[in-house]
């Protein structure tokens, strides 16, 4: 029995939430920490999502999860969001933002070194490395150089380049750890594990003691709303399901896409400057993009053992030829 081919359609739309959604959150981001501390923020965000989208993957029929689901959930949720979000998040008080986002897109790199070597994803070929080294050179394009001669606090440097990590073997754990056979339900406790897991880091780190929601401004709650339906809902439910049916080099292309949907966005709804050198960068990621994508097409393509019918008998001699 074969497994049936999943439509194209329906890939290229997630790949489109994960492309543009999570681009977007940049932008959203910004307009939450307005006046919203960071861990309290990013936690609220995540638990409201994982427990709207638990709710409906329930109501929709999905059984309820064993706790081996929850243990391996807190363990994925963990490394994506509080480490991976958190880490970057924190590593931002002391790093510009242009040397983060490079370093930060070093998680393609990683999923594809850590794949090879750890989860048997096989060797990635010439086009695939290619297309890996185009999209970070199209990165430090997208920075420039003047960022990077900024001075980068080595501690905040460390943090990034863990954080990058740490959502790459997250990424790659979440293909093999035990998962209810919803995928909804497993994007949803992620989600909830990984906001309760920020929320915790946000009392340890004295930002319960200091809220005042009355200073939340309604910038900064739309924006909330904006982060947990689009970003989290949308956008890590596809993720999670791309991990399961496209090979993870070509799902850690929004790396490189992202910043520049982040930098388009800014330019159109948040009056920042867009030029000549953010276009040629655009360009060059994208050209990194349409490399990985078709190196891994030929190869992730699923081949349909189909049954062959069986070889035409001749009759023998005064033998009746039997019915079809």
């Amino acid at each position: 029995m074969t497994t049936p081919a999943v439509p194209r359609t329906r890939i290229y739309a997630a790949f489109a939430a994960v492309y543009v959604l999570w681009g977007s959150t940049y932008l959203g981001m910004r307009f939450a920490l307005e006046t919203m501390p960071p861990f309290f923020a990013a936690g609220g965000r995540f638990v409201i999502a994982g427990a709207l989208l638990y709710a409906i993957a329930r109501r929709g029929g999905a059984p309820p999860p064993a706790r081996v689901h929850w243990r391996a959930s807190f363990m994925v949720g963990g490394l994506l969001f509080l480490i991976g979000n958190g880490g970057i998040m924190w590593a931002e008080l002391t790093v510009p933002s242009g040397p983060a986002a490079l370093i930060v897109a070093t998680v393609p790199l990683w999923m594809a070194l850590l794949g090879w070597l750890f989860f048997g994803n096989g060797r990635p070929g010439f086009r695939t490395f290619a297309g890996l080294a185009i999209g970070f050179a199209g990165v430090v394009l997208l920075v420039g150089p003047g960022e990077i001669e900024h001075q980068v606090n080595p501690v905040g440097a460390l943090v990034l380049i863990f954080s990058a990590f740490a959502w790459a073997t997250g990424s790659l754990l979440s293909r093999r750890l035990p998962a209810p056979p919803s995928a909804l339900l497993g994007a949803a406790m992620n989600l909830f594990a990984g906001g309760v897991l920020l929320l915790a880091a946000s009392l340890l780190a004295g930002e319960w003691s200091s809220l005042r929601p009355e200073t939340f401004s309604l910038k900064s709650w739309l924006a909330v709303v904006y982060l947990v339906v689009f970003g989290s809902i949308l956008g890590f439910s596809a993720y999670m399901w791309l991990l399961k049916v496209v090979p993870p080099n070509r799902v850690a292309t929004y790396a490189y896409v992202n910043p520049v949907v982040a930098v388009f966005l800014g330019w159109a709804l948040g009056g920042e400057a867009l030029s000549p050198q953010m276009l040629g960068a655009a360009a060059v990621i994208v050209t990194a993009v349409v490399l990985i994508t078709s190196a891994q097409a030929s190869r992730s393509a699923p081949r349909l053992n189909l049954p062959q019918p069986p070889a035409a008998r001749v009759p023998q001699p005064g033998e009746r030829p039997s019915a079809v």
